[in-house]
């Protein structure tokens, strides 16, 4: 089939992006909401930016964005701005704690599926802008498993599968992996026990989510430690601060920290695969409706 003109300049757009470091794009996704995702990026991400990271978070749920909301910010502008050509990233863009640059999430607008040639065109547009001044991307994908939770997840270099310590969220976390792996190929996983009441349990929850994918799927699990449960984080999210800073001495603060160090320690993308148009160019063709890339 052969592609039309606005497509053909879609493409060329996209190829001529060009960002001189790497950048890892992360995608924090659990399945069940209330498993607190959104702590887990917005305090990863400060986490980060303390040790000298340059970190972008984007608020990928498009159905209830938060993270302005947890973070006591009143953006102007948001992520629809910058799909609809109205505004550019770095005008949408706010600087949250550390310098966390924070690109806010817009609730109640269309599916990515949904999305057409203009609102691609505007996404590619937009990441061009900041090509070369990050080098991580933390997407905060919503609750559940829609098509576009699964479109953020498949686009980035890593999945963080947040999951907690009670049925529901292993469920959701286990079917969220299934659908990756099966229908879409992803092996690895990085796997996170959030509100954990001892290391142990975080461990034991771990193993508990192995003996499952071993049996059933062809995965990799990495375990990445335990977030502790702490009612520091409440009171942090209560004055609307990363708990980082807030109680920068509490165990679930130093949790955040560990995180991040080893977060630091994955294996850098290369390449084209380390170029920020890996990740718009992986998001448009997962999220497309009827699997056109428009390449």
């Amino acid at each position: 089939m052969l592609l039309s003109e606005s497509r053909m300049d879609q493409a060329n757009g996209l190829r001529q992006i060009v960002s001189p470091d790497p950048i890892r794009a992360i995608a924090v996704t659990g399945g069940k909401g209330g498993v607190g995702k959104t702590n887990v990026s917005v305090n990863l991400g400060v986490a980060m930016c303390e040790i000298g990271h340059r970190v972008m978070l984007l608020d990928a749920d498009l159905g209830l964005a938060n993270i302005d909301v947890i973070l006591g910010l009143h953006p102007k502008y948001d992520i629809s701005h910058v799909l609809s050509g109205e505004r550019g990233l770095e005008e949408v863009m706010v600087e949250g704690p550390a310098g966390l640059r924070i690109v806010p999430g817009a609730s109640g607008i269309q599916a990515l599926a949904e999305m057409g040639t203009a609102e691609h065109a505007g996404l590619i547009n937009a990441f061009s802008d900041v090509a070369g001044q990050v080098d991580t991307l933390i997407v905060d994908t919503a609750a559940g498993i829609s098509d576009t939770v699964l479109s953020f997840a498949r686009a980035s270099h890593e999945i963080l599968v947040v999951v907690c310590d009670e049925p529901a969220s292993i469920t959701d976390a286990y079917a969220i992996i299934k659908l990756l792996n099966r229908d879409y190929g992803h092996q690895r996983f990085r796997i996170l026990a959030n509100m954990a009441r001892s290391a142990q349990e975080g461990r034991d929850l771990f193993n508990k989510m192995c003996r499952v994918t071993d049996r059933y799927l062809d995965v990799t699990l990495s375990f990445m430690g335990a977030i502790p449960y702490d009612d520091n984080l409440r009171r942090a999210v209560r004055s609307q601060r990363p708990v980082i800073q807030a109680f920068p001495r509490s165990r679930v603060a130093q949790g955040f920290r560990s995180l991040a160090k080893k977060v630091e320690s994955w294996p850098q993308p290369s390449g084209a695969n380390g170029q920020v148009q890996f990740f718009v160019e992986q998001l448009i063709k997962f999220s497309s409706k009827h699997g056109e890339v428009p390449l």
